[in-house]
């Protein structure tokens, strides 16, 4: 079925307003999916604020053409049945999401996408970006691996052994080593002339 030309130039100025303002364009094939399997995937996007977009190739490009970002952009890779899911966010959301549904719907196949600066993004790109953990999902892991840290030695010290009371030091014993001539000294004279006569 044939759209009309005031259909056609609507589809695009919406298109290049959603391009202009979105920071990622991830594009699939979908050849196969049902109506369901599609309504799925739109559902999963809304919750990501990702826009899925089913339209012809030749509109995408002409959309792009309208944009600085995307006027020298190489759109040779825009061709078959495609659907573009286009992401405002700077947490590759548009890649995250088709990555995820493509994982439980073997028909979807991702094949790649361009960047907020008109850059191409091959397929192992977008699938690559798709799988890394958010932004809060970084933050998170980083908040773990300190707190992990801090948790082990709060630990740590609510386990102490139980510290033994201080006894008070015993007085050492003030034997005093006299020498010989001290000793000596000391003896009774009668003791020294035995000693002498011996």
């Amino acid at each position: 079925m044939a759209i009309s030309k005031d259909k056609k130039t609507t589809l695009v100025a919406d298109l290049t307003e959603l391009l202009s303002n979105s920071k990622m364009v991830v594009y699939a094939k979908y050849e196969g999916l049902t109506v369901a399997e599609l309504q799925e995937l739109r559902k999963l996007a809304r919750e990501s604020d990702v826009k899925i977009k089913v339209v012809k190739n030749r509109l995408v490009k002409v959309a792009m053409k309208e944009i600085a970002a995307y006027k020298d952009t190489d759109a040779s890779g825009l061709t078959g049945q495609l659907l573009y899911a286009l992401g405002s966010d700077e947490d590759f959301d548009a890649a995250k999401v088709l990555a995820k549904f493509a994982k439980t719907h073997a028909k979807m196949e991702l094949v790649g996408g361009f960047d907020a600066g008109g850059a191409n993004l091959s397929k192992e790109e977008v699938t690559t970006l798709g799988n890394l953990p958010t932004k809060n999902e970084l933050i998170a892991q980083v908040v773990d691996t300190l707190l992990s840290g801090i948790n082990g030695i709060v630990s740590a010290l609510e386990n102490k052994p139980e510290t033994v009371e201080a006894k008070p030091a015993e007085p050492e014993a003030t034997t005093e080593t006299k020498t010989e001539a001290e000793a000596e000294a000391e003896k009774p004279a009668e003791e020294k002339k035995e000693e002498a006569t011996a």
